[in-house]
């Protein structure tokens, strides 16, 4: 629960949340709003962004439909930003999208670069966004928080395109955090492992092991997350958590399974 505290040492700051409408982003989005923060809600689609809204009864919440992999879509997010509010202070980069779980060489290009496109170039226009208004702004500087995955870490079987997007994060946060640095500007990544999402809730019912196995896999609250995204946004920018990973306890990452 925030205390008035919490909420008027962050009223007048701005979050954008890519990717709000719906799991992870819907809980960091609503999080943030409860924290005092005015919050950019992103998405392709723009009622599930109304109903975080609506949800929230908050009045401090601009929507705004963008496609993350389309440049001229991300350009005019970001023109929305700097004229309601001026400035930004954390960019939560969550959007995000899977491929079908095909064998390996089943793929088809248009699967690949679909995801490709939104997981890593999403991310990385996203980003290239806020650093230029975060670098004119003042005071200077910012944050940016990357949506990294286990899959940062290590693969599920049959998830090449994921994956491999993944680790590229890991990449890009580390080039941020360096290329920011002049600016002001921390970039960490949370790497999160089987929150109860839409997008997760099949690995309560049986997924797909390395050893072949069908295997039912522990979940934890969604809510947790946006938790320990609040903590590293709530950080002064001379301090950064680089990476986070949160997870289920018992989810089989740790060991060999």
């Amino acid at each position: 629960m925030s205390s008035p505290s919490d909420t008027d040492k962050n009223s007048g700051k701005i979050a954008l949340v890519t990717g709000a409408g719906t799991g992870i982003g819907k809980e960091v989005a609503l999080a943030f709003l409860r924290e005092g923060y005015s919050v950019v809600l992103a998405g392709r689609r723009i009622e599930p962004l109304n109903e975080v809204v609506k949800l929230s009864g908050s009045d401090r919440a601009l929507v705004v439909a963008c496609d993350v992999s389309r440049p001229e879509s991300v350009d005019a997010l970001f023109a929305a930003i700097q004229q309601t509010f001026g400035r930004l202070d954390v960019l939560v980069n969550n959007a995000g999208v899977n491929a079908p779980r095909e064998n390996f060489e089943d793929l088809t290009f248009d699967q690949w670069q679909n995801v490709v496109n939104i997981n890593l170039t999403g991310s990385f226009l996203c980003a290239q966004g806020a650093m230029r208004l975060m670098k004119n702004q003042l005071p200077q500087g910012g944050r940016i928080i990357n949506n990294g995955s286990i899959s940062a870490h290590a693969p599920r079987p049959n998830s090449a395109p994921y994956t491999a997007t993944k680790h590229a994060i890991t990449g890009l946060t580390k080039s941020i955090s360096l290329d920011g640095r002049k600016y002001n500007i921390a970039c960490g990544q949370i790497d999160i492992g089987n929150a109860m999402t839409e997008l997760a809730a099949r690995m309560a019912t049986g997924v797909p092991q390395a050893n072949g196995e069908i295997a039912i896999e522990p979940m934890m609250e969604a809510r947790q997350v946006a938790d320990a995204v609040l903590h590293m946004a709530s950080l002064p920018l001379s301090t950064n958590v680089q990476f986070m990973t949160i997870m289920a306890t018992k989810m089989p990452f740790v060991g060999r399974g």
